[in-house]
């Protein structure tokens, strides 16, 4: 569906355009994303997620290589036409105004309406489709700054789906989430790839969260791919040493039935649980 074919990226001091001689953020990264998976892109702080997903949905031109949607160049596809295929959430949402949920939720429709149009009936039912796909239904009329972190994460994907793209980036959507929350935000995810078949990207510092959800990873460390592949294939010990840098027990836990990754000490250094 998506295809990022030897990508380099930088950035300039200015945060802007990369001079000639400026170190690449991303170097000749490589990822296929299939219709319907959910691929994680793992990897240290700095690494280059952030970028990549920016890469992914055309906010950011790559400086060499090319983006395809389907096998169209991503940046030759109008941004309204984009924006119906892509949708982005990302790690933080700060409205500029006091909006209410649905307002929140509506704003995903702007991709489909006219120059100058206002919402419809029809916008109004995709949107409330959404929210109740979100479990968020019967937040509509509450003024989404008076929400908790996990309510608002559920609305901002909810205005995503109302967005109707069929592409999902997904930037630490559990980061600052506690464990009841990330749970229901994994299910919540799962349940829309699963009976929606709506495909994700997501970057995550989480490898457990990865391990329950992702059909496949993406492993990157200082802009480069070290590992790619099935979630069980590239899910290794060896991998997170060589990613991070940090001994670790991977092993499958038949009780939550997926893999899981226990931390156990810096490379070279004395076990922690001792």
């Amino acid at each position: 569906m998506l295809q990022v074919a030897d990508v380099s990226f930088g950035y300039g001091p200015s945060g802007q355009e990369r001079p000639a001689r400026a170190p690449f953020t991303l170097r000749d990264v490589t990822v296929d994303v299939p219709r319907g998976s959910l691929t994680g892109l793992l990897g240290p702080n700095g690494c280059g997620k952030t970028t990549l997903l920016k890469v992914m949905s055309g906010v950011l031109e790559p400086s060499r290589g090319r983006v395809t949607l389907e096998g169209e160049p991503l940046h030759a596809i109008p941004r309204r036409r984009r924006a119906r295929r892509i949708a982005v959430v990302p790690q933080e949402t700060h409205p500029a105004f006091d909006y209410t949920v649905m307002e929140m939720v509506l704003m995903g429709r702007h991709p489909h309406l006219g120059a100058f149009a206002i919402e419809g009936p029809a916008d109004l039912a995709v949107s409330r489709d959404a929210l109740a796909a979100t479990g968020t239904a019967h937040l509509a009329q509450r003024r989404y700054m008076t929400l908790s972190g996990g309510e608002k994460q559920r609305v901002v994907i909810a205005a995503a789906l109302a967005q109707a793209a069929d592409l999902l980036l997904l930037d630490e959507p559990t980061a600052s989430l506690d464990l009841g929350y990330q749970l229901e935000t994994a299910g919540l995810l799962a349940e829309l790839n699963s009976k929606r078949g709506v495909t994700m990207v997501l970057a995550t510092h989480d490898l457990n969260l990865a391990g329950l959800l992702c059909s496949q990873l993406v492993l990157l460390r200082a802009g480069r791919v070290l590992g790619q592949g099935a979630t069980r294939d590239v899910l290794t010990t060896a991998m997170v040493r060589q990613v991070y840098d940090v001994e670790a027990d991977v092993s499958y836990h038949p009780g939550a039935g997926h893999l899981t990754v226990v931390p156990l000490r810096r490379s070279g250094h004395t076990d922690v649980h001792r």
